[in-house]
């Protein structure tokens, strides 16, 4: 019953942001003239019909080569497999999530066409300035669409879905995690002691610090079972929202650059006083691969995993669009995959990544596949077990601005 209505909870949660990207997605202007021709000449748009699959893979492999713009490093862990199954040249371009969407309009504003794939989250850019702008396409392989529900391909297909949460290190509090209210993280005991990457210059940061922030009410009931008292909003600070975030950069808020360097901080073995981090989900995969201790707070009130989704899309004018058709097939899984398919780590090896193909990198407890059809990895079981809020595209796009210039106020303090 629980699981049941966790899933419950998940699917009315998803439904939500679904209505929010669909309400989003209709402000699309016609596209222009020779945006039409592409669009028909590769099929895609309103000519994306009746799929012809084997037409479209002869067709990649006589371009040659599919070029992403991407917000993660990971996708060019696939260039090796994909070049086994199809002779076509993978060139990524790891840019980072705001970069992946500024490299990609400063381009086409210039009429420079480069990129065939734009993968990166930022979800309320993305769907205003870019889907709605006609610098992106929607394209999901027609023989992925009945694995696919419609929220997670409608307006723009969602690579996969992943989240911010709370990471602390287990051998340091092998007890009992270090908190279990967020407040709890503005007060003088956790002072210089919480770490975070720079929402200012990470998409997904961002989108976890606004989801958090865009439920003021919620947070402001947050604070009172903590503090036993209503809260008082600080001079110039609009709600429980933003004021949350006021204190806990007044508290010292540690900023990084690197992700990479926040997971150490946090789960490095051998600390006393290890940061709390703020970070992607996915960096609970580095206790693997790096030796580190850290572990998802999966309990945590009001909420402990903000829901963000790496759309994955073909970029306006793409010069080599069926390769990009077929690379966007490939980063699904293959549709052999089901939820009975056996798969062992390593992922990226053997008879896993056959199945997974480019899930393979993102095959961990941190990331959730669209599809309706893929098991989760070992230990992704906490995924359903957590309560999450989805971040809200529109709110994104609207209180983007106001959320940046209150960020760098409070954090020039």
């Amino acid at each position: 019953m629980k699981h049941l209505i966790t899933r419950l909870s998940a699917v009315l949660m998803t439904g939500l942001f679904a209505l929010s990207l669909a309400a989003a997605a209709n402000a699309a202007s016609n596209p222009p003239p020779e945006m039409e021709a592409w669009l028909k000449a590769s099929k895609l748009g309103p000519y994306d019909k009746d799929e012809n699959w084997k037409e479209v893979v002869a067709k990649a492999r006589a371009e040659g080569e599919v070029v992403v713009y991407t917000s993660s490093g990971r996708i060019a862990k696939l260039v090796k497999p994909f070049a086994k199954l199809h002779p076509i040249k993978v060139t990524v371009h790891d840019l980072g999530s705001v970069k992946s969407v500024e490299k990609t309009i400063r381009e086409q504003n210039a009429n420079i066409f480069n990129a065939d794939i734009v993968t990166t989250g930022n979800s309320g850019q993305v769907i205003y300035e870019m889907l709605n702008k006609n610098r992106l396409v929607n394209y999901v392989p027609h023989h992925y669409k009945d694995r696919i529900p419609k929220e997670n391909r409608d307006p723009l297909l969602i690579r996969v879905n992943e989240a911010m949460v709370f990471l602390y290190n287990r051998e340091a509090y092998p007890d009992a995690p270090p908190f279990k209210n967020v407040w709890e993280l503005t007060e003088p005991k956790f002072k210089g002691r919480v770490g975070m990457k720079n929402p200012l210059s990470s998409g997904s940061t961002l989108m976890g610090v606004m989801t958090l922030m865009q439920r003021p009410d919620v947070m402001a009931a947050a604070y009172e079972r903590h503090a036993g008292k209503p809260l008082k909003l600080s001079k110039g600070v609009p709600d429980a929202g933003h004021e949350f975030w006021a204190r806990l950069l007044a508290n010292d808020l540690v900023i990084f650059k690197s992700g990479s360097k926040l997971a150490r901080a946090s789960g490095k073995k051998g600390q006393k006083n290890p940061l709390i981090a703020f970070a992607n989900m996915t960096y609970i995969a580095r206790n693997d691969s790096k030796g580190y201790a850290n572990k998802i707070l999966a309990k945590v009130d009001p909420v402990g995993k903000l829901v963000y989704p790496t759309f994955s899309a073909i970029a306006r004018q793409a010069p080599h669009p069926n390769a990009a058709k077929l690379f966007t097939a490939y980063l699904l899984g293959s549709l052999e995959l089901n939820k009975k398919s056996k798969l062992t780590k390593p992922y990226d090896k053997g008879a896993s990544i056959e199945l997974l193909q480019g899930l393979a990198p993102y095959f961990d407890p941190g990331t959730v596949s669209p599809r309706s059809d893929v098991p989760l990895p070992a230990g992704g079981e906490i995924w359903d077990d957590m309560p999450g809020w989805n971040v809200d595209a529109t709110y994104m796009w609207k209180q983007g601005p106001k959320v940046r210039d209150f960020w760098t106020l409070h954090s020039s303090r």
